[in-house]
């Protein structure tokens, strides 16, 4: 079989997953269809419709666009039959059933943004900088039952920098995926579905730590500044640009304002002051919080309302006295 005659289905969202089916598409693979997300309501009332990246990058391609509200309703499948794909490639999408993943011959295979087993979940990028990792990576796997725990076909790894944030990391990573994305299917099409590959408990380790990457919240992205800091540091890497870390500053008078922290450092020298105690130099431009070991040095803030500013406009444009972040 040639590239040309491998019915390929492609189901993502966001960019991260259009560049790997602009990988398929523009490598000579036959991407029959494209499902997605229906379109995303925005602006004030929500009376704009907003195309998935996905989907405006597969109708520039005539390539057709299916967009379930449930992903076992039976007119979806009806449709998604009638493709008749051989194989469906999965990007940044959401849990799917049975029905779905085990309908083409060759299977169903996830691109998922970490180095399986480790960080299955909803947001792996973050979390990996979040727990300080020096390494994450890529990894292809058949779906199967249950969240991220199908067969390993391959990964690829790539390093996370000190001063890395989430951003910078997805960034690579998505590159990386829709690389790693073609080469598999190459690998698919060479072995005519038939392909070794590795059950994930092979590559754990017995002693290795099983870290799982939960979708984000509000009280997930608050800062707690009893914690160390450099594990503060971590929490707005691994959270910037979106959604960002938080923190409540109190001010002189008792107004309470949330601040967002795009950028933070470790401020070398240790504390006796209490967690969250503010120490503000608008001569010196800096702007410390006292954390559970140290200093955090905010770089880069936004206070609600406000644009994102360095901290050192942050502090020229302060007429109350900030007393400490909550």
């Amino acid at each position: 079989m040639e590239k040309k005659d491998l019915r390929i289905v492609f189901m993502g969202t966001p960019e991260f997953a259009c560049a790997s089916l602009r990988a398929l598409a523009e490598g000579g693979y036959c991407v029959v269809g494209a499902v997605t997300m229906p379109d995303k309501p925005v602006g004030r009332h929500g009376s704009v419709l907003r195309a998935s990246a996905v989907k405006q990058y597969a109708l520039t391609r005539g390539i057709p666009v299916l967009q379930p509200v449930v992903a076992a309703d039976a007119a979806f499948l009806d449709d998604l039959r009638a493709l008749r794909a051989d194989l469906q490639v999965v990007v940044a999408f959401r849990m799917l059933p049975e029905a779905v993943w085990s309908m083409p011959r060759f299977g169903t295979f996830n691109l998922h943004a970490s180095l399986l087993p480790q960080y299955r979940g909803a947001a792996p990028i973050n979390w990996a900088v979040i727990r300080g990792e020096t390494e994450t990576g890529v990894t292809t796997f058949f779906l199967t039952h249950g969240m991220d725990t199908g067969r390993i076909i391959m990964q690829r790894r790539l390093p996370v920098g000190d001063e890395d944030d989430a951003g910078a990391v997805h960034d690579r990573l998505m590159i990386a995926g829709a690389e790693l994305t073609l080469d598999t299917v190459d690998l698919i099409l060479a072995g005519d579905g038939r392909i070794d590959t590795l059950p994930q408990e092979t590559l754990r380790g017995d002693a290795a730590t099983l870290h799982t990457a939960p979708k984000l919240f509000t009280d997930t992205c608050r800062v707690d500044w009893r914690r160390p800091a450099l594990s503060v540091c971590n929490l707005v890497r691994g959270l910037s640009p979106s959604p960002a870390a938080w923190t409540e500053l109190v001010f002189d008078g008792g107004d309470v304002r949330t601040l967002k922290i795009y950028r933070a450092s470790v401020c070398p020298g240790n504390t006796t002051l209490p967690a969250g105690t503010v120490r503000a130099d608008a001569k010196a431009d800096t702007l410390d919080v006292a954390a559970g070991d140290g200093f955090v040095r905010l770089l880069d803030v936004q206070l609600a309302g406000k644009k994102r500013m360095a901290a050192s406009s942050f502090l020229n444009g302060m007429r109350q006295r900030i007393l400490t972040a909550r």
